[in-house]
């Protein structure tokens, strides 16, 4: 891994565990499978959302939000940054929303001075004091995977690169906002109490997503939310926390893993494989390659003919 900010996962375990290593208290990301209203009604209260899509290299900057307008004066009475270095966009968009609902979110002593540090901070500069905070970072960091072969190398990049860019939806002041470092500005959606949020967002990031062609289906959404562990205890539904002690203890045991490199250990794993089979003798190497090559191939025509091709998904 770099020095500075590494690239990590849009999943509801990472975003959740990050938040309480900074110290928020009480708070969850879900992962939202429809654009259903109701089924993030269901998650209530909902602070808000965070929205992966494939960011368009190759679109001009504009003056004027292809959806939403504009609300420059917004800045200075909310938590507003802007994006100045790369990777780090996942964890700007959390902050987006956390740093925007401290009446309802405990979020702890340290992103509470953080807030009171930038607040009379134009966006420029609140994006340079969250991308100098050595607190965050490697908080942001200790939840990238490990391996050698990222490349953190720092380039443009082109339209012919698959860029992924993180943006959040909340509800401040009776307003749906569009947070996005990269932007001037929050884009204004609208009136919107808290209330009104799940049905209020969907229209948006449905109208976001028909810019794209049919077959892009690279999108990732994902509710903050109050931890649902908190609602099952208030309801006495036993069956219910279990389930979510259970998740946590999946999401735990994953990230560990992220911070391992296993490619010594599948590296032994296939030496001793080989020498087993050489040891075999009697062309048992021989035959094992070729069993692999036939399954390899076989893979290979099975993802052509449901029109994989060649196509990288990150």
């Amino acid at each position: 891994m770099s020095a500075g900010w590494n690239t990590i996962e849009s999943d509801a375990g990472v975003f959740t565990y990050l938040l309480d290593n900074l110290g928020v208290k009480d708070v969850q990301f879900e992962e939202l499978i429809s654009l259903d209203p109701s089924l993030l009604e269901q998650l209530s209260p909902v602070y808000g959302v965070i929205f992966l899509f494939k960011y368009p290299t190759g679109e001009k900057p504009s003056s004027v939000p292809q959806d939403g307008t504009f609300d420059h004066a917004a800045a200075e009475n909310m938590f507003f940054a802007a994006q100045t270095i790369q990777n780090a966009c996942g964890t700007q968009a959390l902050l987006s929303v956390l740093l925007n609902k401290e009446d309802e979110i405990e979020i702890g002593e340290q992103m509470r001075e953080f807030k009171e540090f930038t607040a009379a901070f134009p966006p420029d500069l609140r994006g340079e004091a969250l991308s100098n905070s050595s607190l965050i970072r490697d908080v942001h960091n200790t939840f990238a995977r490990s391996s050698p072969f990222i490349d953190e190398t720092q380039r443009t990049a082109t339209s012919d690169d698959d860029v992924y860019h993180f943006i959040a939806y909340t509800s401040i002041n009776n307003t749906l906002y569009e947070l996005d470092g990269l932007q001037a500005a929050p884009i204004s959606h609208g009136p919107c109490s808290p209330a009104d949020f799940p049905h209020a967002v969907i229209p948006v990031l449905q109208r976001r997503i028909a810019r794209y062609p049919a077959h892009e289906i690279r999108f990732n959404l994902l509710a903050m939310v109050r931890d649902l562990r908190v609602r099952a205890r208030e309801l006495g539904d036993a069956q219910a926390l279990y389930a979510e002690e259970q998740k946590r203890a999946a999401w735990r045991w994953e990230n560990a893993l992220r911070r391992h490199n296993f490619v010594g250990f599948a590296a032994e794993v296939l030496r001793g494989v080989v020498r087993a089979k050489l040891k075999e003798g009697g062309g048992a190497y021989e035959r094992w390659l070729e069993e692999a090559r036939g399954k390899t191939a076989a893979r290979r025509e099975e993802r052509g003919g449901k029109g994989g091709g060649d196509e990288e998904v990150d």
